[in-house]
C-alpha cells in the first residue's frame, strides 16, 4: 500500500481531485491531510472522505516539531503540496528526498519564487504579455520552485485574456494532470 500525505493551505480543489482519484484505488491511501490554515476548506474535504486532517502552526512545522514526528510515524511514499503556501523546512526535504512534490501555476523556471502563487502569478504573466503559460509539477528542494521538473503542461493566452481567464485555464490543467502524474510517480 502506497501512502500519500497532502499539504494544502486553502480551498483544496487540487486536494479534492487527488482524493477523488485515489478514493477507489486499493493500492494507494491518502493517510493524512495537513494545513497551515485551520480554516482551510481542504480539511473539510478530507473529513468527508474519512481522511484524518489537522492544522498546525509554525512551531509544529519547524525541525523536530509535531509535523515531522507525524510524518516519521506515517512513513509516506509521497508528500504532495496541493496549494500549500509555506516553504518546506530543509529538515523535511532531507528526511524525504525526492518524495515531496509541488504543483506550480506557471512554467518554471519562470514566475517562481517567494510570493509567486495564485493570482500573483497570473497577473504578472498577463502584465508581461506572455502568450503561453501552464503548470509545473516538480520535486521540492530547499529553495522555492527550484526542484527538478517532473512534468509541465501548457496553455495559450489570448490577447484579451484577463488574469482570471488565465487562472481558469491553469485550474483546468491542474485538474487534468496533477492526480494522474502522482499516480505515475507511485508506480
Amino acid at each position: 500500500m502506497k501512502k500519500i500525505v497532502i499539504f494544502a493551505s486553502g480551498n483544496g480543489t487540487n486536494a479534492q481531485s487527488i482524493m477523488d482519484r485515489f478514493n477507489r484505488v486499493d493500492s494507494v491511501q491518502i493517510s493524512l491531510v495537513l494545513s497551515n490554515n485551520p480554516q482551510a476548506f481542504a480539511l473539510e474535504r478530507a473529513s468527508k472522505f474519512g481522511i484524518p486532517a489537522m492544522s498546525f502552526n509554525r512551531s509544529a512545522f519547524a525541525k523536530g516539531g509535531t509535523v515531522e514526528t507525524l510524518l516519521k510515524a506515517e512513513v509516506p511514499d509521497l508528500l504532495v503540496l496541493a496549494g500549500f503556501l509555506w516553504k518546506i523546512p530543509e529538515s523535511l526535504v532531507q528526511l524525504f528526498p525526492n518524495k515531496i512534490i509541488n504543483i506550480h501555476p506557471a512554467l518554471l523556471p519562470n514566475y517562481g519564487g517567494k510570493g509567486m502563487y495564485g493570482m500573483n502569478v497570473h497577473r504578472t504573466i498577463i502584465e508581461n504579455n506572455e502568450r503561453e503559460s501552464g503548470i509545473t509539477i516538480h520535486y521540492v528542494n530547499e529553495n522555492y520552485d527550484e526542484g527538478a521538473i517532473i512534468k509541465q503542461a501548457t496553455c495559450s493566452i489570448d490577447p484579451t485574456d484577463t488574469a482570471e481567464d488565465l487562472a481558469a485555464k491553469i485550474h483546468e490543467l491542474e485538474q487534468n494532470h496533477f492526480a494522474k502524474t502522482i499516480e505515475e510517480l507511485l508506480k
